[in-house]
């Protein structure tokens, strides 16, 4: 194997498709099939399922992705640190965003980023924290925003704030009109929550046990805008930071109410993998997102209580 076959299969892991990736990589699609056959051959194994839609990794494809992606990714970030030394910072940087993060500073970090250091390629995804905990061990991502408590994420990690959570209701629900509600009254209630994998519901789980309640979950959504959209449907209530819906209430499409003290918090996180040596462009971007972080709390665009 060499990196070249390696990047090769990478790429084509990741989009799924020969032209595709060639398109990427600039490199002629029967070239790439070659790398590809060759890389097959060596290992004895078939790596891709070839349909009508495109190449899908078989499990032996899957497992080579896992234990070589961390690897390319660190191969390509030393060539863009030896090839910006002594000019403009220059490179790829994967950035993990939690969804209740991301609808609120992802476009403002990207014109920030794109605006302060044009050289730097800025990937963002969208995922929850238990899926960017995962591409953060693969070696995947470079860093993620997530919540914490980071203790328990065997990462090399930063607390950056506690993010207050607050009861979310349906327009009509009479959260709007409360100053607060108790969080026993709001467990007694019809609830839409991610599913047991998700941070969220785990510290929702916790209340209710102190409160010793079993929480009526009729709908799960693994996807943020599900979640808000089913309870903009009346579906039932949930439990989120206030930033994340702060267009939906000034729309007039959902309520939300503060929880009464001791009141939930989660801690948030800047992660990155333990036994990866950060780049100049990743140091980089850590500073804008901690700068932004900071502007969002001071336009009153975020409730976070810095650390």
């Amino acid at each position: 194997m060499d990196i070249r076959q390696l990047r090769t299969f990478s790429c084509v892991a990741e989009l799924g498709s020969l032209s595709k990736a060639s398109d990427t990589l600039r490199v002629a699609q029967p070239a790439l099939s070659r790398q590809i056959k060759l890389l097959e051959h060596e290992l004895r194994a078939e790596l891709f399922t070839r349909n009508g839609r495109g190449m899908v990794l078989t499990d032996a494809g899957r497992l080579l992705l896992a234990r070589t992606a961390g690897i390319v990714r660190q191969i390509d970030q030393v060539r863009d640190e030896i090839q910006s030394a002594g000019g403009p910072p220059s490179g790829r940087v994967v950035l993990g965003l939690v969804p209740t993060v991301s609808c609120v500073i992802s476009a403002r970090l990207a014109r920030r980023t794109v605006d302060t250091y044009p050289g730097i390629s800025l990937c963002i995804v969208e995922s929850y924290s238990g899926h960017l905990t995962e591409w953060l061990h693969r070696g995947e991502m470079d860093l993620a925003l997530i919540y914490g408590p980071s203790s328990d994420l065997h990462l090399a990690v930063q607390s950056l704030g506690r993010d207050p959570i607050v009861a979310v209701g349906p327009r009509g629900s009479g959260l709007s009109k409360k100053k607060q509600v108790d969080i026993g009254w709001l467990l007694k209630q019809r609830l839409v929550l991610p599913s047991h994998s998700h941070g969220l519901r785990a510290l929702i789980e916790q209340a209710a046990a102190k409160k010793k309640l079993k929480l009526d979950v009729k709908l799960e959504a693994d996807s943020f805008r599900v979640l808000t959209s089913l309870v903009e449907e009346g579906l039932g209530y949930t439990l989120l930071p206030p930033s994340s819906v702060r267009n939906e209430v000034a729309a007039g499409r959902l309520e939300v109410a503060a929880i009464s003290k001791p009141s939930p918090m989660r801690e948030l996180t800047l992660a990155s993998p333990i036994d990866h040596p950060g780049s100049t462009a990743i140091a980089l971007v850590s500073e804008l997102l901690r700068d932004e972080l900071i502007a969002c709390r001071e336009e009153g665009l975020w409730d976070i209580r810095l650390a």
